[in-house]
């Protein structure tokens, strides 16, 4: 598995592309509107593409996805090394 920083670097890069702006470790992306729950799959499969890992979908929730922070502890609990 990759090392936060490298897993945070990735989450920043994919949100960036999704949202055309940078965002901060902290700040809402889905209560705030700047990332829905369809696009919740993009963002998996650009995560999974830049760290050639694998994250099952199965007891992943919206709210992983909350924040740069929370992406990047949902990916160290679930994503899979491939």
């Amino acid at each position: 598995m990759r090392d936060r920083n490298t897993i945070r670097l990735a989450a920043h890069e994919v949100v960036c592309d999704m949202v055309g702006a940078a965002v901060s470790d902290d700040e809402p992306l889905i209560s705030s509107g700047r990332i829905d729950s369809l696009s919740i799959l993009k963002l998996i499969s650009g995560l999974e593409r830049r760290l050639k890992v694998s994250i099952p979908p199965a007891n992943l929730q919206p709210d992983d996805f909350e924040t740069i922070e929370w992406i990047v502890d949902t990916v160290e609990r679930a994503a899979i090394s491939q």
